[in-house]
């Protein structure tokens, strides 16, 4: 049996997402990628040079951890080397979602404030964490895999700067998609609260020892490899408490 039609439930679910970040205009011409661990050594990848609202059964590609195509007709996406280091680097990774979000990316060409590695909303924080600005590396090459990582054990949400975003996790592509559409209207609010002038608020120390309570309640792990962080405050706060 074919891995295509081993995991066909598996396919339509990522030719879904492939879709979704087309028709919201997260991926524009051939740019963006997916890729979904579905067995240890299995990788379901985009193929390179098709816009991703015509990704299909035809033509998705199989991988192995080593990059190497096991199944298909096309050839993998040319940033197959920074997936496979994303597998290797963290073997916790199931699925990886890279994309070019409008409002999100505006942060990736700016000299501002990343608040995106502050606590501004629950659900950004719970389902998402803090992230960082990845040195630009030129696309498709090793020294942009590379250029992750300093961050990658710490960290599931990825700005890439003058590029793009990434971001992965120990759950489905599926997940990967809505954490995706959280980031993006995150970063809607943040642009809109820029504009009313005055400061940006975030949620403080003490709110955020609280909110672990969410995150057993929804049995959501922190991010970043399993064990990095003990706790939301240390991934937000790692100096400590503010001093007042």
């Amino acid at each position: 049996m074919s891995y295509l039609e081993k995991h066909s439930d598996k396919v339509d679910t990522f030719i879904s997402v492939c879709h979704h970040l087309a028709a919201h205009q997260y991926v524009t011409g051939h740019g963006g990628n997916l890729a979904w661990k579905l067995e240890d050594n299995v990788i379901l990848i985009t193929p390179t040079k098709h816009n991703k609202g015509d990704v299909n059964r035809e033509n998705v590609v199989f991988i192995n951890l080593a990059g190497e195509t096991i199944e298909g007709i096309v050839k993998p996406t040319g940033e197959t080397p920074m997936y496979v280091n994303f597998f290797r680097e963290r073997p916790d990774v199931q699925a990886v979602l890279h994309c070019h979000p409008p409002h999100l990316n505006a942060f990736a060409i700016s000299d501002s404030t990343n608040y995106h590695m502050r606590p501004l909303f629950p659900e950004t924080i719970t389902e998402v964490g803090p992230v960082p600005v990845v040195p630009y590396g030129e696309p498709l090459t090793q020294k942009l895999a590379d250029n992750f990582l300093p961050f990658l054990q710490k960290y599931n949400g990825f700005l890439m700067e003058n590029h793009g975003y990434v971001f992965i996790t120990p759950w489905d592509i599926k997940w990967a998609q809505m954490c995706t559409d959280l980031l993006e209207m995150t970063a809607l609010h943040i642009i809109h609260a820029r504009s009313l002038g005055g400061n940006i608020k975030e949620i403080g120390y003490e709110d955020l020892q609280n909110m672990g309570n969410i995150m057993k309640t929804r049995a959501l792990p922190l991010p970043g490899a399993p064990g990095k962080w003990s706790s939301l405050e240390d991934m937000y706060f790692p100096d400590g408490p503010p001093k007042s």
